[in-house]
Formats: structure tokens, C-alpha cells, sequence
């Protein structure tokens, strides 16, 4: 690796040295490295691009890392990983994508990722997304996750689009059954004449199952960013989206949200809510010396922290 790709590994999975665990690290359309456990099993599929994840049964405290990096021009890149996770396992996994385009064309990266989560396990997934580059091509970000909850299973989901990113179409479809848990968090930043759409489609269909959606974002220059929430209630249930976002310049930001409720003793609420900076906010940090700017950038930082 060089040092571009150590700069990008660091910023969207905190690589600063190889890990321990097991990871795969896949590079302009090809894997670079790989390594499995006897833990955590990474298999190349055999008819289209992507690995399979298998957790072991029972497995508690591991981990495993699948960032990938572009750092080309002309390249569209879709993969597709399945992540199977063992009855009683608890893991974490961290992938994301960043791309380096130093080109005038496009660069793109579509993920597919499914999780299919056995009884009692549970999953932290964090998904970093960053664009970078002089060039300008635009870097297109598409990740779809799909995820199948058994009874009593817990999945935390922190997907973050940290900048730079010409375009990104996010979305998540999610199955609940009996007890299982879902929680999300987004945080996106767009800027100039960027585009960012994010659906979610949640089905609530066991008994005691329950979602929360809290989704943080900032729109500056001539961005678009479009939220859209789709959450179905079909047993006794809870399910809460949460949408806050911070609108800049002539930035637009648009929250679409469906809630379905099919039984009667489902529960299912959605917040939603879109504003500029507060002007004390920003008079209480330029007291203390920070320009428009840094201050700005400060209630940014701490808004999406």
C-alpha cells in the first residue's frame, strides 16, 4: 500500500496499521489483502464479485474490517458481500468506501451488502463514505444494505458520508422478526452541487420487534439531499425516525416520511426537523475569537459528532 491508500484506509476504517482480526481490503476492483480467522471466515463468491463473512456460532469481542478504495479515474465497481452471523455471536464490522478521483471522469462504487443475523446475535456495522481528489471526475457512492433479524437479534448501524462525495443513493431494507432490535444513525455532509438520497424501508413483523432511525445532516452551497423513510408496523411494535438537518446558502433538504401501522398495538413516530444555525451559537463562539467561518465549522463538527 502506498501512502495515498493508507491516507484513505485511516480516514474510513481508522487503518493505521494492519489489524489483528480478520479483514479484506479491496482495491480499484480487486482484492489487495486478505486475512480470516477461525472466527471470521472471508470466502471469495465463486459466480460475481464480492465475499462471503461467516461469523461462527458463539463467537464474542471480534471483529472484522472490508474497506474498500478507489484512488482511479473510469472505474465502476460493484460488489456484492453477504455477512452471516452465528446464533449468540456478537461482532463488529467496519467497512466503507473512500475514492481518490484525480481524473475529469467518473468514479463509482456500488456495495451490496446483506446481513442475515441468527438468533441472539448481535452486530455493530460502521460504513464511512469519502470522496477526495483534484480532478473532476465526479466520485458516486451507491451502498444498499440489506438486513434479516431472527428473534431476539440486535443490529447498530452508523453510516456516514464524511464529504466530497458527488453523488450517493443510500438505501436499506430491513426485516424485524420477534425482539429484534434496529438502530440507526446517519450522518451526511454535502456541499457545492452535491446530491445525496437515502431511503429506508423497515417491516416490523414480530412481536416486540422496534426500530429507531436518527439521521443528522448538514447541506451547504447548492446541495440536495433527500430523506425518505418508510417504516411498516405489522405486530405489536416500536418504531421512532428522528430526521435533523442543517440547511446553509441555497442548499435544499427534503424528509419524506411513511409510517404503516397494520396492528393495533403497533407504535410508530416520526420527527422531523430543518433549520439554519442559531445566531447565538454563533455569537457565543466568535466572542471567543473564531472567525464565521470556524465557528460555523465548529457547530457543524459537534451537530454530526
Amino acid at each position: 500500500m502506498d501512502k495515498l491508500d493508507k491516507e484513505l484506509l485511516s480516514q474510513i476504517a481508522d487503518f493505521h496499521t494492519i489489524p489483528q482480526g480478520s479483514f479484506n481490503i479491496r482495491k480499484n476492483g480487486e482484492s489487495l489483502d486478505r486475512k480470516s480467522t477461525k472466527d471470521i471466515e472471508i470466502i471469495s463468491k465463486k459466480d460475481k464479485s464480492g465475499i462471503d463473512i461467516i461469523v461462527k456460532e458463539g463467537v464474542k469481542n471480534k471483529s472484522v474490517h472490508i474497506p474498500v478504495i478507489i484512488t482511479v479515474g473510469n472505474l465502476n465497481d460493484l460488489v456484492y458481500n453477504d455477512f452471516y452471523i452465528g446464533k449468540d455471536a456478537e461482532v463488529l464490522i467496519v467497512a466503507g468506501c473512500g475514492i481518490h478521483n484525480p481524473s475529469n471522469q467518473k468514479s463509482q462504487h456500488d456495495g451490496i451488502h446483506s446481513f442475515h443475523l441468527a438468533e441472539n446475535s448481535k452486530v455493530k456495522y460502521i460504513e464511512k463514505h469519502l470522496g477526495i481528489g483534484t480532478g473532476s471526475g465526479e466520485k458516486i457512492l451507491n451502498p444498499t444494505t440489506v438486513v434479516e433479524m431472527k428473534k431476539g437479534s440486535q443490529f447498530e448501524m452508523e453510516t456516514i458520508q464524511l464529504g466530497g462525495v458527488s453523488k450517493s443513493n443510500r438505501k436499506t431494507d430491513a426485516v424485524l422478526e420477534d425482539d429484534a432490535k434496529l438502530v440507526i444513525k446517519e450522518k451526511i455532509l454535502t456541499t457545492d452541487k452535491q446530491i445525496a438520497k437515502t431511503v429506508f424501508n423497515v417491516v416490523l413483523k414480530g412481536k416486540n420487534s422496534s426500530v429507531e432511525v436518527i439521521s443528522r445532516s448538514v447541506a451547504k452551497g447548492k446541495s440536495k439531499q433527500q430523506f425518505i423513510s418508510n417504516i411498516k408496523g405489522q405486530n405489536e411494535c416500536f418504531g421512532h425516525v428522528e430526521c435533523d438537518g442543517i440547511l446553509m446558502d441555497k442548499a435544499v433538504i427534503e424528509s419524506t416520511p411513511k409510517i404503516v401501522a397494520k396492528d393495533l398495538n403497533a407504535t410508530l413516530v416520526h420527527e422531523a426537523a430543518i433549520g439554519k444555525i442559531a445566531g447565538d451559537q454563533m455569537i457565543k463562539l466568535q466572542t471567543l475569537g473564531l472567525s464565521e467561518e470556524e465557528a460555523q465549522n465548529e457547530i457543524i463538527k459537534g451537530f454530526l459528532r
